[in-house]
């Protein structure tokens, strides 16, 4: 099945109202380009880094001004449209970092709640605990579309390859990336991580992200990506700016590429066996 795909690259603020303006706009220019799936990023609705802030503007599902949009714009332009992630208020005064699927007809498919959470202290003095206001997700999920097999992650779990791997294992061939990647660990491990997990599992890889200096004063690393499943970056968007990548799918090379390199076939299960010396080079019975 071949299709049009394209990536979204944001600049989300911290107020919905004009977030959801630019997405929908950009979401217009994708359609008019001919693309018919098309991903918006991580934390398309807002981007707070004061976690009491967000309480005061977020809605639950059924009141948030993305889903409503997003729901009305697929519909309106007969496109598979994903919401790569948006805040959602939880009943239990948690957060779901939640991406959503919608269909040509406007209509809900599916969701997503980002299961790795990012809580991390990185060496220029930047820390991170989503946990302390995000609940994490449990429930990884494939979607069978008339398109090809879309598998689902949010930004960091993108460093868990299992994650990637059972998806592949029950067919995936596309696997969406969103993200809003700090520019720190964006210039290190962002391509590769996105490319070496398209080579590992054969399949396309999708990526829209966030780019530039927001306004709660974090910066992002940008560089949206399309990846083949040989590993080749078939269309990358600059570090800064919004707008639109797009790039020709065709999930025939999927099945080439697992056929040319079999490893999702030749996984086997073994038993882990930790060594531990003994002295004068002798190991442990």
């Amino acid at each position: 099945m071949s299709f049009k795909a394209a990536a979204v690259q944001m600049c989300s603020g911290v107020d919905p109202a004009r977030n959801v303006e630019m997405m929908a706009k950009l979401v217009r220019e994708a359609a008019a380009q001919g693309a018919t799936y098309i991903q918006t990023p991580e934390m398309t609705g807002a981007i707070q880094r004061d976690r009491t802030g967000p309480r005061s503007v977020l809605k639950h599902e059924a009141d948030d001004i993305i889903v409503r949009e997003a729901a009305n714009l697929a519909g309106e332009l007969g496109v598979y449209l994903h919401i790569g992630s948006t805040p959602i208020a939880l009943a239990d005064g948690k957060i779901a970092n939640r991406g959503f699927l919608f269909g040509p007809d406007g209509v809900k498919i599916c969701d997503y709640d980002k299961i790795h959470m990012f809580d991390v202290d990185l060496e220029n003095g930047e820390s991170w605990r989503e946990s302390a206001a995000y609940r994490p997700g449990a429930t990884a999920r494939v979607a069978d579309l008339s398109f090809g097999k879309l598998g689902f992650s949010i930004c960091y779990d993108v460093r868990f390859p299992e994650l990637f791997r059972q998806q592949a294992v029950v067919g995936a061939e596309i696997m969406s990336v969103p993200a809003a990647f700090t520019k720190q660990t964006g210039e290190a491990h962002w391509e590769i991580l996105l490319r070496a997990r398209a080579i590992e599992n054969g399949f396309f890889v999708i990526a829209a992200a966030q780019a530039g200096k927001h306004e709660d004063g974090r910066e992002t690393f940008g560089h949206s990506m399309i990846v083949d499943p040989w590993g080749r970056v078939l269309a990358e968007a600059g570090p800064t700016g919004e707008g639109v990548i797009v790039a020709d799918i065709d999930t025939a090379a999927v099945h080439r590429a697992r056929a040319k390199i079999p490893n999702l076939k030749n996984a086997r299960s073994f038993v882990l066996d930790e060594v531990t010396p003994t002295g004068k080079g002798g190991v442990a019975a």
